[in-house]
């Protein structure tokens, strides 16, 4: 049985009609005007062009470079980049301004009928685990692994449950499982370090312990240290900041720039899913290492 093909183009004035008006009265056209220089751009660009294989065949995904194509630009008036606009039977059907992550094109794509049933079923796994049936949230993501083997986001919501539960090696192998592809993705380099932070977090004498020696002891910055690992591992990012820079601002040279590296890459797990909060924390690291 031959693959869907996988519509997925550049889309120019002299093409414009083709590809997207034409293609728009058999499949769901979304075109995504962008600045190939603007990292959110490219973000949103990339996600759309996975969302296109995922779901090869059910839409068409085209990108317009807005500096390349200055008529098309002011022919659909595009002030602010990335802009989505959604074409059916030759009219704009939906338009979106701005960065749009995974979930948020999920959901438009289900506004066109563009889903699976295994996603759903993800999604309800999420909302049990959320609420403390952890078990439940197995039992689903197991079912939809069996109906969908091919939905690999089911395997990576499945290494999520084990880490936040502790089971650190059964999430590693199952994380080494994945195809390169996925354990390099955006959703996959965020659970190496996930996966990072918990060994380093088994390796301290553990967030309780830790707490009582800097009462005991507050000038104990190897104790701040893995304390701010404990803090990385369990989500809590802004009480880890707190201890790195407090770090930073009493030795900002501590272990040959330790703290000033693990300031970076919490800033750097964080600047997908929550850039303003990345940002005022680069904005202090630079004040702290000025």
């Amino acid at each position: 049985m031959s693959q869907p093909e996988i519509y997925n183009f550049e889309v120019s004035k002299n093409n414009f009609n083709n590809i997207v008006l034409t293609n728009s009265y058999k499949l769901p056209v979304f075109v995504l005007f962008m600045n190939p220089s603007i990292g959110t751009c490219i973000q949103m660009e990339n996600t759309l062009s996975d969302l296109a294989e995922m779901f090869a065949g059910q839409f068409v995904f085209g990108r317009v470079d807005t500096d390349m194509e200055v008529d098309l630009r002011e022919m659909y008036d595009i002030v602010n980049v990335p802009s989505l606009k959604v074409f059916k039977d030759g009219e704009i059907v939906h338009h979106e301004v701005g960065l749009m992550d995974l979930d948020e094109l999920r959901v438009l794509l289900k506004n066109f009928g563009i889903f699976r049933e295994s996603d759903d079923m993800r999604e309800q796994a999420r909302q049990k685990h959320i609420e403390g049936d952890t078990e439940t949230a197995i039992q689903l993501l197991t079912e939809a692994i069996q109906k969908d083997p091919g939905n690999v986001m089911i395997a990576m919501d499945m290494i999520q449950v084990m880490l936040d539960v502790g089971l650190l090696k059964q999430a590693t192998e199952l994380f080494n499982r994945l195809p390169e592809k996925e354990r390099d993705s955006e959703t996959g380099r965020a659970l190496v370090g996930q996966i990072t932070f918990k060994g380093l977090a088994n390796k301290t004498a553990g967030k309780e312990t830790l707490i009582g020696q800097l009462e005991a002891n507050p000038s104990d910055f190897d104790a701040r240290f893995d304390l701010s690992i404990c803090y990385i591992a369990d989500h809590q990012y802004m009480e880890a900041m707190d201890q790195l820079f407090t770090i930073l601002e009493a030795q900002p040279d501590y272990k040959d720039g330790a703290a000033q590296e693990m300031t970076v890459s919490v800033i750097q797990m964080l600047a997908p899913n929550d850039p303003e909060q990345a940002n005022e924390f680069r904005r202090i690291l630079g004040n702290l290492v000025a």
